[in-house]
């Protein structure tokens, strides 16, 4: 397993009305470390031909984060098969190791001219081992 991280902390512009970090941005960051890892490791020529859509997200919310909660985003590809991959996202307090939110997104793989599903090619599977 191939795992990307990064690390944030959690500012006022995170935060709901109960001083929590929104429900809204933890999907923002699910996406964005998804996009991050994808661009890290696949090539131009990659990232020309094909493209990636979410078909479905199932997110668990365990603790809440608050304003200045240094939190550490780590994703890795669980599986793939077809057109299809399996992305898991884990957010962890960075200080307490807690597991705050745990998903697991269901994307497919797109020909980026005609947006049709293409079977995800043995070089893009490799590259997330």
């Amino acid at each position: 397993m191939n795992q990307f991280k990064k690390e944030i902390i959690v500012s006022a512009d995170d935060l709901d009305d109960l001083n929590h970090v929104n429900n809204v941005r933890y999907v923002q960051w699910i996406q964005d470390i998804s996009k991050e890892h994808w661009q890290a490791k696949a090539s131009l020529k990659m990232q020309e031909e094909v493209i990636w859509v979410v078909l479905c997200h199932h997110i668990e919310y365990k603790y809440a984060a608050v304003l200045n909660d240094p939190i550490t985003i780590s994703t890795f590809i669980e599986s793939s098969s077809g057109a299809k991959s399996v992305r898991v996202v884990e957010m962890h307090h960075a200080s307490t190791k807690k597991l705050l939110v745990r998903s697991s997104t269901e994307w497919c793989l797109l020909n980026s001219e005609s947006f049709r599903p293409v079977r995800i090619p043995e070089e893009i599977k490799e590259i997330f081992l």
